[in-house]
């Protein structure tokens, strides 16, 4: 496990060895040619903060019911399925220091593996018998895909604004982290009130996660990440640590928009590594992680608050 899963306590671990038994036999359900690579894409590993979600959120630990193992695999199948997509999409070779299944197999095997897990998911929390958990999962996912579209769109626009970077982040990535928070309310009994600060505290979690992942793409080595620094500047992708850059100094957009080839996306990161935009960045990152921390004040319903600390923690913990 990752270090912010491997913290939690005895009775959340036992509920997350289930959650991945439940994704080995959710992904070895279909035929080969999607099966063995989605099976590989399980074995690489992952943080599983989503699924962890779900089941903190329900009050769960080793009693959890069939029901909340269920729902956090399902948000972990998206999760997965996005992976391989967005690994498409960008010409990504590295995920989680293996071979993306883009890279091994082929661009129609990643698409089928990634509408496979995205069918498996559905199929999985359709299981659980709560249409409202599904259409919440629905949302999400709806989310996302509009998250990926306008950050195609915004592809190489180093005029892009805070406002359209966090709107895309919100649904790119956050929208997935309040919808693992909201099922689990939800299936744990949560009144719609705790449901709705869960939810709260996922999406600033969801958008923390996502300016530290970016900063890591300029500053964290391939070991540290899994995956080729500078992937953000080889792809077009405008982030918030070099929006800040460019505010604070204009004629970095030069040195941007010329990072085109290995080298010079290399020189990009190295200038950039030090820069006050990505301490600006790193500083809003923090204030999501405050903001998140502050919504777990009051009743929770017998979610797990120590555990949703500990997540808000652990994305911290990963930038350092």
């Amino acid at each position: 496990m990752q270090p912010t899963t491997a913290r939690v306590g005895r009775d959340l671990k036992a509920a997350l060895a289930r959650c991945e038994e439940r994704l080995e036999d959710a992904v070895g359900l279909g035929i080969e040619n999607v099966a063995v690579p989605a099976a590989t894409t399980l074995a690489a590993g992952g943080k599983r903060l989503r699924p962890l979600l779900v089941i903190a959120c329900a009050g769960s630990g080793r009693n959890a019911s069939e029901d909340v193992v269920r729902a956090a695999a399902s948000v972990e199948l998206v999760h997965m399925a996005t992976l391989v997509h967005d690994d498409l999409l960008d010409g990504a070779t590295i995920r989680r220091g293996h071979e993306t299944i883009v890279s091994s197999h082929g661009p129609d095997a990643a698409i089928q593996v990634g509408d496979y897990l995205f069918a498996r998911a559905f199929a999985e929390l359709a299981a659980t018998g709560h249409p409202e958990s599904v259409g919440m999962l629905a949302q999400a996912a709806l989310d996302l895909s509009c998250g990926e579209l306008a950050q195609g769109r915004a592809a190489c626009d180093l005029a892009l604004r805070e406002e359209a970077y966090t709107d895309r982040v919100r649904r790119k990535t956050a929208s997935l982290f309040a919808a693992a928070c909201r099922i689990g309310a939800l299936l744990g009994g949560g009144s719609d009130d705790v449901q709705q600060r869960v939810a709260d505290f996922g999406e600033a979690v969801g958008m923390a996660f996502q300016i530290f992942d970016d900063i890591l793409d300029i500053t964290g080595s391939t070991d540290a990440t899994g995956k080729r620094r500078g992937a953000d500047l080889r792809d077009g992708t405008i982030t918030l640590p070099m929006i800040y850059a460019i505010q604070d100094e204009p004629a970095l957009v030069d040195l941007i928009r010329g990072a085109t080839d290995e080298e010079a996306i290399a020189v990009a990161c190295d200038r950039l590594v030090g820069h006050s935009g990505v301490q600006r960045a790193r500083a809003r990152a923090l204030a999501y992680v405050a903001d998140a921390r502050a919504v777990l004040d009051g009743d929770l319903a017998g979610a797990n608050r120590d555990a949703l600390v500990l997540v808000a923690d652990g994305v911290v913990d990963r930038y350092a």
